[in-house]
């Protein structure tokens, strides 16, 4: 266990020297998150598979997290977060990548080109939906000013989104281009904080406040991590553990009672990054499988869920963008028929996330007096107590 040393003692040359060791505390952060709210782990609910370090996206290495939070007055619930596939010195060197829509009913930029050439560049801001084209002038804003030798050529950001209307004063326009640079020069490897940080800030999951969340795998020699803007489901599917949970948590959901959005309604963007060597149709392979991690909390996915998942592989550097010297470029990659652990963990760590993003939560209260409830902890370990002994 770590610790200081502390000195003490009488004063005088010749008199004893007394250390004390003063035991530091580390919290877990398969429990704990940065700012000290409780992960899904530390309410005892079992998951599969074998989380990383951290548990977090920033398993992977190179892949950095930052945030911008707005919380302001009764009305601004928003914010950024933005991710960096190889950390922001790695900006100009693309990842391979694949993308899977599950629902369509709402935006992430730059997936043509990702469809096309199976690959994307520098880093990736998450927002509420109004604010999606101020995440992409933001980012190549980013780029402009730390690699204007990138932005020279062109630029075609990956910017997306999940609607907080219900908390968020989502109209007036609060989200900048200043706090999407904020964001992803805050953008740091190790723990991730989540819950109602970041994009994540004004978003509800489950008719409880939901937002951001983040969980990794290993396998093999590699990590898979995912992070989820979690911003969908009714109450009444609500699954945890695979124990539904909708119906004896259904006596606080004011959202119920709002008629603008159908129950369900809302979004969730999931990114997939893992230092496995992988081709862009292996990513895209991944980016399905989100699908079957979400569909494990519950959600059947709504009409008016816009829930689009990218993957990406931090493996095969410089292979999309060969120097001069070199005119013919190859990639390693995992054999299709070895991806089968990696399709486990991507869906281990979508439902893992999400979970966490509902578990380290608080109430918000935001525009016109809207009120989100947070997950009642204490209530949900006692009825996972009580089904899984």
């Amino acid at each position: 266990m770590p610790y200081r040393r502390r000195p003490g003692g009488t004063s005088g040359n010749d008199a004893p020297r007394i250390v004390t060791l003063v035991t530091v505390t580390t919290p877990d952060p398969h429990q704990t998150t940065p700012g000290g709210q409780p992960r899904a782990r530390a309410l005892g609910i079992p998951f599969g598979g074998r989380p990383g370090r951290l548990n977090a996206i920033t398993d992977v290495p190179g892949v950095e997290v930052g945030y911008t939070t707005l919380i302001e007055g009764s009305a601004i619930r928003t914010g950024v977060t933005a991710i960096h596939p190889r950390g922001a010195a790695g900006t100009g060197d693309p990842v391979a990548a694949g993308f899977h829509s599950q629902n369509g009913n709402g935006e992430m930029t730059g997936v043509s080109w990702i469809n096309e050439s199976g690959t994307f560049d520098g880093p990736v801001a998450i927002t509420n939906t109004h604010a999606v084209g101020i995440a992409h002038a933001g980012i190549i804003e980013w780029t402009v000013r730390h690699h204007p030798v990138v932005a020279e050529e062109w630029l075609l950001p990956v910017a997306a989104e999940t609607w907080d209307g219900y908390l968020n004063d989502i109209n007036r326009q609060h989200v900048t281009v200043a706090h999407v640079v904020a964001a992803i020069e805050a953008a740091r490897p190790g723990p991730v904080e989540e819950g109602s940080v970041g994009g994540g800030t004004g978003m509800n999951c489950y008719h409880f406040k939901g937002g951001s969340g983040t969980a990794s795998r290993l396998v093999d020699d590699h990590t898979v991590g995912v992070f989820v803007q979690a911003n969908f489901g009714a109450r009444r599917e609500l699954v945890i553990a695979g124990v539904p949970l909708g119906d004896a948590l259904a006596d606080d959901d004011p959202m119920l009672d709002w008629d603008r959005a159908a129950p369900g309604a809302g979004s969730v963007i999931a990114l997939v990054a893992t230092d496995a060597p992988l081709f862009p149709h292996q990513c895209q392979a991944l980016a399905r499988r989100v699908t079957a991690g979400l569909a494990r909390t519950g959600t059947s996915g709504s009409h008016f869920s816009g829930d689009l998942f990218l993957a990406f592989s931090t493996a095969n550097p410089g292979a999309f963008r060969p120097d001069d010297a070199r005119t013919m470029s190859g990639l390693e990659f995992v054999p299709w028929e070895r991806l089968d652990p990696y399709h486990e963990a991507v869906v281990q760590t979508c439902e893992e996330a999400v979970v966490n993003a509902l578990v380290a939560n608080e109430d918000m209260t935001g525009r016109d007096g809207h009120r989100t409830p947070a997950l009642p902890r204490d209530r949900v370990a006692a009825l996972l107590a009580d089904r899984l002994r």
